[in-house]
C-alpha cells in the first residue's frame, strides 16, 4: 500500500498538477464531489463581474451584438464538441439536460415513426438517472410507445425488431460503471434502432467519441449532457445537445420542428414572424433566450480544458482519473476493512468513470455526513451508496490518501452513529 509520501511524490511528478491552481478550492477541504458540482474556476468570478458591470451595466442591450451574447450557445457548443468527439457546429448549449433529452427523444421517435412505424419500444436501464426515465416515459405516453426498463445484462435480449430507441447514460450515476459506447451503439444499430446517450457523467472526465472514429455503425444518433459536473460551469449551468449530422440534414430537408419550438430555434428570430420556421442544423434545438450569466460561467469552465491541452489533454486526464480511483480503492480496502463497506464500482478502471462508490448496509448517509463535517466532501445516493468523484483537473493523490485517513477514523470511532449525522437534508 502506498504511503502519504508516495502520494506526494506522485503529485510532484504529475504533469497535470498546474491545473489545480486554476481553481478556487477552500483550505481544509478535500473535494470529492466534482461529479455532482464542479469546483469554481478562479477566473469565473471576475468574468461574471465583467458581464454584470460592463456588458450588462454599461453596454446594456447592445451587448447581444457587441459582446457576442447571441452566439454563446453555439460558440460554447464548439468547445464541448472537442471533448465528445463531435464536429464544429454540431453541438449547442441550451436549456437543461431534461429539456434537451425531451427534444432528442422526440426527434428519434419521429424518425422511427417515419421509417419503421411498427417499432414502438424505448429501452433504458432500470437504474438510469430518474429524470431520463421520467422524460422517456412522457415521450412514450405521448407517441403511443412502450418504455421498457431492464437491468444492464438484459439489454442484449431487448435488441429486437420492436426496438425503436435505446437510451442509456454512458457512466452510471450510482456505480460509475461505463457502457462501451461504440460496441453498444453498433449493437443498437444492428437491431435497427436509434442510439441516444446521456453524457452527464462522462463529458470532461474521459474521452468520448460520438462519431465512432468514422465508423458509421458506431456513431451515435443523439446525445445530451450537463454543464455543471466535470465541465465546472457552476450550479444549474446550461446543458448541451448533439445530433448526428445525418439527422440534422434530414430534418433540414423535411422542415422538421422539435416540440419545444421557441423563438431562438427559429430560422430568423428577429423577423418576428407569427409562423414558425425551424433553424437549420443543431440550431433548431434552441428554444428560449440564452441565460447569459450562466453561459459566461460555463465558458470559464470549458476554457480550463484549453489549458489542459498543454498538459496532455483529455487522454492525460483519463489516465490520472484511473490512477486516482485505483488508489482510492486500494487505500479503502487496506485501511477500512471490516467496517461494512462494499465496493459497487467496477474494479477494472477501464470499466468505470471518474468516481468510486461504496455501499454500506445501514450507515451510508450518516457516514457521508460525518465525512463532510470533517471537510471531506462526497455525496450519498439512495438507498445505500457513498459516492466519491475524482476530478483530475484538481484532485491530488495526497487528497485520496488524506480522505481515506478521515474515512478510517470516522468508521473506527463510530462517529457516524451520532444522531446529528442521520438528520436527512433536502439534498443528499
Amino acid at each position: 500500500m502506498r504511503s502519504r509520501d508516495d502520494c506526494l511524490a506522485l503529485d510532484a511528478a504529475d504533469p497535470l498538477a498546474p491545473l489545480r491552481d486554476l481553481f478556487a478550492l477552500p483550505d481544509g477541504v478535500i473535494y470529492l464531489d466534482g461529479n455532482s458540482l464542479g469546483a469554481l474556476p478562479k477566473v469565473t468570478a471576475q468574468r461574471i463581474d465583467q458581464v454584470v458591470r460592463a456588458e450588462w451595466g454599461i453596454d446594456l442591450i447592445r451587448s447581444w451584438n457587441t459582446a457576442g451574447w447571441i452566439d454563446l450557445p453555439q460558440r460554447l457548443g464548439d468547445k464541448i464538441a472537442r471533448l465528445i468527439g463531435a464536429g464544429r457546429g454540431e453541438v449547442m448549449v441550451a436549456d437543461s439536460t431534461s429539456a434537451n433529452l425531451y427534444k432528442v427523444l422526440s426527434a428519434a421517435v419521429q424518425i422511427v415513426l417515419s421509417d419503421s412505424p411498427d417499432r414502438r419500444v424505448i429501452v433504458s436501464e432500470r437504474g438510469n438517472f430518474p429524470t431520463d426515465l421520467y422524460i422517456a416515459d412522457s415521450i412514450a405516453r405521448q407517441h403511443g410507445f412502450e418504455l421498457q426498463l431492464v437491468d444492464r445484462d438484459e439489454i442484449p435480449s431487448r435488441l429486437d425488431d420492436r426496438l425503436a430507441v435505446l437510451m442509456l447514460t454512458q457512466v452510471d450515476y450510482r456505480s460509475g460503471q461505463m457502457h462501451p459506447m461504440a460496441a453498444t451503439t453498433r449493437a443498437a444499430h444492428a437491431a435497427g434502432a436509434l442510439m441516444v446517450w446521456d453524457l452527464a457523467h462522462s463529458a470532461g472526465a474521459l474521452p468520448v467519441d460520438l462519431m465512432g472514429d468514422g465508423d458509421t455503425a458506431s456513431a451515435a444518433d443523439f446525445a445530451v449532457g450537463c454543464g455543471y459536473k466535470y465541465l465546472n460551469g457552476g450550479p444549474g449551468a446550461p446543458a448541451f445537445v448533439w445530433a448526428h449530422p445525418r439527422h440534422t440534414a434530414r430534418m433540414d430537408g423535411a422542415g422538421w420542428r422539435q416540440p419545444l419550438s421557441g423563438w431562438l430555434g427559429h430560422a430568423a428570430p428577429f423577423e418576428f414572424s407569427p409562423a414558425y420556421r425551424p433553424a437549420t442544423g443543431i440550431a433548431r434545438f434552441g428554444c428560449g433566450t440564452p441565460p447569459i450569466l450562466s453561459l459566461a460561467a460555463l465558458e470559464c469552465g470549458l476554457d480550463v480544458f484549453d489549458a489542459a491541452q498543454e498538459h496532455g489533454g483529455i487522454d492525460a486526464l483519463r489516465r490520472k482519473s484511473m490512477a486516482l480511483t485505483d488508489l482510492f480503492i486500494e487505500q479503502v480496502e487496506a485501511r477500512c476493512d471490516g467496517h461494512g463497506l462494499q465496493l459497487v464500482s467496477p474494479r477494472d478502471p477501464a470499466q468505470r468513470g471518474s468516481q468510486v462508490s461504496w455501499a454500506h448496509p445501514s450507515g451510508g448517509y450518516a457516514i457521508v455526513q460525518a465525512l463532510i463535517a470533517r471537510g471531506v466532501i462526497g455525496d450519498f445516493r439512495a438507498p445505500d451508496i457513498l459516492r466519491f468523484g475524482f476530478t483530475p483537473l484538481y484532485t491530488r493523490h495526497v487528497d485520496v490518501h488524506d480522505a481515506v485517513e478521515v474515512l478510517r477514523d470516522v468508521l473506527e470511532s463510530g462517529e457516524w452513529r451520532d444522531p446529528r449525522f442521520n438528520q436527512r437534508a433536502a439534498v443528499t
